[in-house]
């Protein structure tokens, strides 16, 4: 895919993976649209590369999505929607036995899946009139096998890596031009990770690894150890879940 000129927006833009995303497809020449829900961030991020065009925009709020919609075709419109923003509430508010359980799992689906789910429907028209354009979805090596002590937040990024080989396939029969990739990253070094242990990757490497397999028109993008994860999981998988689960973890699960 050619990402010179195009026009990309990218949710969650404005801190992490979101804005080292900007700032390199910056460096390519693509046009970039950011948005966030905090005003200062995007205030930050414009200030770091004052190229951006920083929108206001919580990702898991309908009406947000139907007003950015609007910003953006005023604009002039996107070629590509990288649904970056995700959340993930601390397993401490995710115990089994405690009553924030529900409110914690909803909160993640409604902006790790079903965010992703209306935006895509919001710009699937704008992305279908360009020559060539694409969406990019952000999953997980967590839809793969599950965290323990990050259950639902696994449950939404396996919703939504099931969700975006539905769409990518269902497009092809109707016979759109929309690329669909799915980016799994693996542990990423970033705010969101900041109290996990294990190898991490920085920003900047998943980033490169994201726009290669961009150029590459690398539909599943797997990002540094999620290549070998995928092996082990495919024919090694309790080995793979004990990778993500060690023992030691188990005891955020008592607490």
């Amino acid at each position: 895919m050619n990402l010179k000129e195009k026009t990309i927006l990218i949710t969650g833009g404005a801190s992490g993976i979101g804005l080292e995303a900007a700032k390199q497809f910056l460096a390519i020449g693509t046009k970039v649209i950011i948005t966030g829900r905090t005003q200062a961030k995007l205030d930050r991020a414009k200030k770091l590369h004052p190229a951006l065009i920083v929108i206001k925009s919580d990702a898991g709020n309908e009406e947000d999505a139907a007003s950015l919609f609007n910003k953006v075709k005023e604009l002039g419109g996107i070629d590509i929607l990288y649904n970056n923003a995700a959340v993930l509430v601390p397993p401490s508010n995710l115990g089994i036995a405690n009553d924030k359980h529900t409110e914690g799992a909803a909160y993640e689906m409604e902006v790790n899946y079903l965010g992703v789910i209306r935006l895509n429907n919001f710009f699937m028209g704008m992305l279908q009139s360009r020559e060539e354009a694409a969406i990019i979805n952000t999953t997980s090596i967590l839809s793969q096998a599950p965290s323990l002590i990050e259950a639902t937040y696994s449950s939404s990024k396996a919703a939504l890596a099931s969700y975006t080989v539905s769409l990518r396939e269902h497009l092809k029969i109707i016979g759109s031009k929309v690329k669909i990739f799915e980016l799994i990253p693996p542990l990423v070094a970033t705010e969101m990770t900041a109290d996990r242990e294990g190898k991490k990757i920085s920003p900047e490497e998943m980033v490169k690894g994201l726009i290669h397999g961009l150029q590459k028109d690398r539909y599943t993008i797997r990002v540094g150890d999620a290549k070998l994860f995928n092996l082990i999981n495919r024919f090694f998988p309790k080995l793979a879940f004990g990778l993500l689960n060690p023992k030691k973890g188990h005891q955020l699960l008592r607490k």
